[in-house]
């Protein structure tokens, strides 16, 4: 009877173990998933200040919307954690579609070749970024599952782990994206 109870004491402690490696390998891939996402976001940082000088070149009456990508940008390198970031870059991708807007207003803005390279660039970073966000949702979704998923939810909470937040653009960043520039002459 009682190597019963250690046998089944130890099957307890064995599962626990396997659960909790099983839940660290989750964690450790959303980590890196946005690690994967905070690259782009670099690049896209970067490429922002190249952009705006291009623009200003050409369309130096349009202050308004060269200073919202400034502050947008600003906002977007001080975010913290994937809530703050979604909604920092949400912004920014509204302001950015502005930005890239006026290229169609000013045909000589159009036709440079930095413009156009720029435009390039930024439209390639933006489609491994939406990449890295599904992956690193992806990556969630996963870990999320097995927090919560019986008898895991059991341990999971004692041992740390916690639901993770998705790196969500929502419903922000659809209304800034149809938000028109203004053109002044």
């Amino acid at each position: 009877m009682e190597w019963l109870i250690w046998g089944i004491v130890g099957l307890v402690v064995l599962y626990g173990i396997a659960v909790y490696n099983g839940l660290v390998t989750l964690r450790t891939r959303v980590t890196q998933a946005f690690a994967d996402i905070d690259v782009q976001l670099k690049q896209r940082h970067d490429l922002i200040p190249n952009l705006i000088a291009t623009v200003k070149g050409y369309v130096s009456h349009e202050r308004e919307t060269l200073e919202a990508v400034v502050e947008t940008r600003n906002a977007a390198l001080r975010a913290q954690g994937p809530a703050d970031q979604a909604s920092a870059e949400s912004a920014l991708s509204g302001a950015l579609g502005r930005l890239v807007a006026l290229g169609e207003a000013y045909p000589d803005l159009k036709a440079s070749e930095n413009f156009q390279q720029l435009q390039t660039d930024l439209a390639d970073i933006e489609d491994k970024l939406a990449a890295a966000r599904r992956f690193f949702n992806n990556g969630v979704a996963e870990y999320n599952a097995a927090v919560q998923h019986f008898p895991a939810v059991l341990f999971a909470g004692i041992m740390g782990f916690r639901p993770q937040v998705f790196f969500d653009l929502g419903e922000p960043e659809r209304q800034a994206l149809e938000i028109p520039p203004k053109v002044a002459f």
